[in-house]
C-alpha cells in the first residue's frame, strides 16, 4: 500500500474539517447503521484466500471526514480519460455469466468480449473503482463489491500486462483503511498483486461538464481523470434515494461534493457519467441487497444470484442490472437521463447479450 507525506496527511486533515456538512448530508440520506451479531461464516464464491477481518462495532469506528480540495485547478474537458472500448463486429455488447465462482465467470465473460487485452494495453495504468461504502460490514451483507470480483479484475489485469493496478473509494461510513480491510477487498487485491489506494481531499480537482444538463461542474478526484483504465465495478444493491445503486451511481464514489448531487439525483447521475467514461462496467450480481440499502445489515435482505454483468456501456449494463430486481430501465431515472444523452443504450431487446451459464 502507497504512503501518503505528512505533508499530504495534514492537508486531507485541514481539508476534512471544511467538509462535515457535506458528511452530514450523506449520512442523513444513508440507513443508521445499527451494531449486529455476527451471523454464521459463509463459504466464499472462490478458490482465493477467504477474507479473516474481524467485525468491528459501529460504535467504535471512526466517522471520516468529506474531503475538501484545497487547490482547485480547473479541469479542462480535454484532460486525459479513459475511453469507453466499443464492441467489435462480432462479438456480444453484453455478456452475463451466472453460477460459478467470481473468476471463472469473469474469465469467460471477458475472453466472449475479446479478453481483458481489449481493454488494458500493456503497461496501463489501471484504475478500478469498487463500491466499498461503509466499514462495518463484511461482505456477506452486499453493501460493498464482492472482494473475489475485484481481486479477479486485478489479477486479470496483470495478466494483460497493466503496469499498476490500483484500487480505490471513499466511504462514508468509518475510514477507508477500515473499510478497505472489513471488506474483504483489501486482501483479496493485495493476493492479486494489486494495491489499494486512498483518496484524499487535497486532490480533488474542479472539473467542467460540459455535457451536462444539470450537474456543469464538480470536484472529481484527479486520478480518475488522468487513468489510462478506468473498470467501475458497483454491486448490485437497493438504494433508499435512487433505487438501486448499479454502474452510474458507484461513480458519486469519485466525487467530493455527494450531498449537492442529490438534488435532480438521477439527471445528474447522468450528468456525471457524460465526463467519467469508465472502460468497461463490472456489476457484481454474486449477493445482491434487495432492501434496506445503500447499507443493509440483515442478511435476510440479501439474495445470492451468482451473476456478474460485463459491458462497456455503463447505461447498459445499469440496464440488465435493474432487471435482476423486476424493474425496466426507464422506471431507474439515471438510466433514462443517460441514454437519453446518448451515454449508452437501455434498449436490451436491440443488444447482442451473450449469456454464459458455468453450471451448464
Amino acid at each position: 500500500m502507497s504512503r501518503i507525506s505528512r505533508r499530504e496527511f495534514l492537508l486531507s486533515v485541514l481539508a476534512g474539517l471544511g467538509g462535515l456538512a457535506v458528511d452530514q448530508v450523506l449520512t442523513a440520506c444513508s440507513p443508521k447503521a445499527t451494531p449486529f451479531a455476527p451471523q454464521a461464516t459463509l463459504q466464499p464464491q472462490s478458490t482465493l484466500a477467504r477474507p479473516t477481518n474481524t467485525l468491528a462495532s459501529p460504535a467504535t469506528l471512526t466517522k471520516p471526514n468529506s474531503p475538501t480540495a484545497i487547490t482547485q485547478s480547473e479541469a479542462s474537458p480535454t484532460s486525459p480519460q479513459p475511453t469507453p472500448t466499443q464492441p467489435s463486429a462480432g462479438s456480444p455488447y453484453m455478456v452475463v455469466a451466472r453460477n460459478g465462482e467470481p473468476e471463472d465467470m469473469l474469465r469467460r465473460a471477458l475472453a466472449a468480449l475479446g479478453g481483458m487485452e481489449k481493454f488494458v494495453s500493456k503497461g496501463a495504468n489501471v484504475l478500478i473503482k469498487p463500491n466499498i461504502c461503509v466499514a462495518y460490514h463484511t461482505y456477506e451483507y452486499a453493501a460493498t463489491t464482492n472482494p473475489w470480483v475485484v481481486g479477479a479484475l486485478v489479477k486479470l489485469c496483470l495478466e494483460a500486462g497493466a503496469g499498476s493496478v490500483r484500487v480505490m473509494d471513499y466511504p462514508f461510513g468509518g475510514t477507508a483503511k477500515e473499510a478497505y480491510a472489513i471488506s474483504g477487498i483489501e486482501e483479496q487485491v493485495k493476493a492479486a498483486g494489486g494495491e489499494m489506494a486512498f483518496m484524499p481531499g487535497f486532490k480533488y480537482v474542479s472539473t467542467k461538464i460540459p455535457d451536462g444538463k444539470s450537474l456543469k461542474k464538480c470536484d472529481i478526484f484527479d486520478d480518475i481523470l488522468k487513468t489510462d483504465v478506468l473498470i467501475n465495478v458497483p454491486i448490485a444493491k437497493h438504494h433508499s434515494l435512487a433505487r438501486l445503486t448499479l454502474g452510474m451511481k458507484n461513480l458519486m464514489g469519485v466525487i467530493r461534493d455527494r450531498g449537492a448531487i442529490h438534488q435532480n439525483l438521477g439527471q445528474r447521475l447522468a450528468d456525471l457519467s457524460s465526463r467519467i467514461r469508465p472502460t468497461l462496467t463490472v456489476v457484481d450480481a454474486v449477493r445482491v441487497l434487495m432492501a434496506n440499502g445503500p447499507t443493509g445489515g440483515n442478511l435476510d435482505d440479501v439474495k445470492q444470484l451468482n451473476t456478474i454483468i460485463v459491458s462497456p456501456d455503463i447505461v447498459a449494463a445499469d440496464s440488465y442490472g435493474a432487471t435482476l430486481f423486476g424493474l425496466q430501465p426507464d422506471e431507474l431515472a439515471y438510466i433514462k437521463a443517460g441514454a437519453a444523452m446518448g451515454l449508452g443504450s437501455s434498449d436490451l431487446g436491440s443488444l447482442r447479450i451473450e449469456e454464459i451459464n458455468l453450471a451448464a
